[in-house]
């Protein structure tokens, strides 16, 4: 088609230069695609390699380069300082443009790359994003060397990969930032008295997974300064002991209110007590996901957690999963049945079947009010082996207490092995259907339903002649 004679060809050096700002504008990359995962958007997004867009057109003639360059602030022209960059060549043959590092790696980096990190980190005016997640063995060094004040940096990603546990990998406590946006740390700690936090009052989003457990008072102090907030995650994946936290709990009363109008997703791992520290001095009306994991625990008293919940004015929920199995409990409840996405999602660390109906009984028996409106119920049941059917049997006034934190319930469904326990827990000791519990189900639906005795029928039939008839579908 180029050579016929019907076709017009017009060069693009024809557009003027506005023209070719727009292009240039429309064809940078999205920091973040929409498609990506939670965690991959805590973390940053995908590589940050895609800022060098700029780079082929800069080459395609003089004009381009300059307009680009000339350019630089609206275009966001940047650097880019990334695993086997030649950084130092760069710095001294290129404009002084912003730099963004993105050292991402599951392997060790040369100690070529280790010096390029520490000779980016020093032109402190000039970074805009850090994000440094290798395999380092002097990963304090580098760390330390992210101090004093960067006073353009937005992007702060730290998460080591160190097989070195006993050692406690801590930033400077004169670090900085006043234009911090997005802040996400794994495997290193701030310390206490780090100004950060404190100064980078426009932060909306804050990812905490610590090597080394801080007061809640340090986190609520933290908290006050950012009130633009609107992602936040604190994930304790180690031991936490409870008396530490009571005791921190105690010498928190006089502190203030606070209040986190845009938070939007609240991630918490860890124990109960920590949870309950945190929520009794927050209010996040706006709140639209929240995700909670608890430690393995024999007790949960959750009465603050109650309170945050019903100030939230979004987190009204219609349907509930349970899925019991293996090593942890999880709990995905919607806000509308068809849901693609939950709202709350709710996981218990323990092993076995009891221990596991018992905490989520526990929890949804002190959060019934919450929940008593749900509609939708499923009880889901995976056994891995079959050392994981030992322990599995489970005391029915447990199996009650969770049914009864959801009154209003009118079709449950039943999986796998569940539906002998469900049918226990349907009859009294003496034998006669329990017509007290679920006393709004409409529908049963049980799959793979196996022995199950006369239990379930006499359960629906004498709802039947109570003048409460529920629907029996075995599949």
């Amino acid at each position: 088609m180029g050579n016929s004679p019907h076709t017009t060809v017009t060069p693009i050096h024809i557009l003027d230069d506005d023209s070719l700002l727009n292009i240039f504008y429309l064809y940078r990359p999205a920091l973040l695609d929409g498609d990506e995962t939670y965690h991959t958007r805590l973390e940053g997004g995908k590589p940050w390699g895609r800022e060098r867009w700029w780079y082929t057109l800069a080459h395609v003639c003089q004009r381009w380069r300059n307009l680009i360059l000339g350019s630089a602030s609206y275009l966001g022209v940047c650097l880019v300082c990334t695993i086997g960059t030649p950084v130092a060549d760069m710095l001294a043959h290129s404009p002084p443009l912003p730099l963004i590092i993105d050292y991402v790696s599951k392997d060790g980096i040369t100690a070529e790359d280790e010096e390029a990190i520490v000779l980016a980190l020093e032109k402190r005016d000039r970074v805009r994003r850090i994000r440094i997640g290798v395999r380092s063995l002097d990963f304090q060094k580098l760390a330390m060397a992210i101090d004093e004040e960067y006073p353009f940096l937005e992007y702060l990603i730290l998460a080591p990969s160190t097989e070195n546990t006993s050692k406690v990998l801590v930033l400077p406590e004169t670090l900085q930032a006043p234009r911090l946006r997005h802040f996400a740390l794994s495997s290193l700690t701030l310390p206490i008295g780090s100004r950060l936090l404190t100064t980078a009052v426009g932060l909306v989003t804050l990812y905490l997974r610590p090597d080394w457990p801080f007061p809640t008072s340090t986190l609520l102090q933290w908290l006050s300064f950012i009130p633009q907030l609107e992602t936040f995650a604190i994930l304790f994946l180690f031991p936490l002991p409870y008396s530490d936290v009571e005791g921190q709990a105690i010498h928190m009363t006089n502190m203030t209110h606070i209040t986190l109008p845009n938070l939007r997703w609240f991630a918490f791992h860890g124990v109960s007590a920590y949870l309950e520290a945190v929520v009794r001095r927050i209010t996040a009306p706006r709140l639209e996901t929240f995700q909670i994991g608890f430690s393995q625990q024999l007790t949960f008293s959750i009465p603050r957690l109650l309170q945050f919940l019903n100030t939230t004015e979004n987190l009204r929920f219609d349907s509930a999963t349970f899925q019991f199995g293996g090593k942890v409990v999880y709990v995905d409840v919607y806000l509308r049945e068809e849901a693609e996405t939950y709202a709350l999602l709710l996981n218990v660390d323990c092993s076995h079947l009891n221990l596991q109906v018992s905490s989520v009984a526990q929890i949804f028996d002190a959060l019934n009010q919450i929940f008593s409106p749900v509609e939708h119920l499923t009880l889901e049941h995976k056994v891995h082996s079959q050392s994981s059917e030992e322990h599995n049997e489970v005391d029915r006034t447990e199996w009650r207490k969770l049914l009864r934190s959801f009154s209003n319930v009118r079709t449950l469904s039943v999986e796998g092995g569940l539906v002998k326990e469900l049918a226990r827990c349907l009859q009294l000791d003496d034998g006669e259907p329990s017509l007290g519990l679920l006393p709004e189900l409409q529908e049963l639906t049980c799959f793979g339903s196996g022995d199950t005795g006369e239990a379930l029928t006499s359960f629906v039939q004498a709802r039947q002649n109570a003048g409460r008839p529920v629907t029996l579908i075995r599949r």
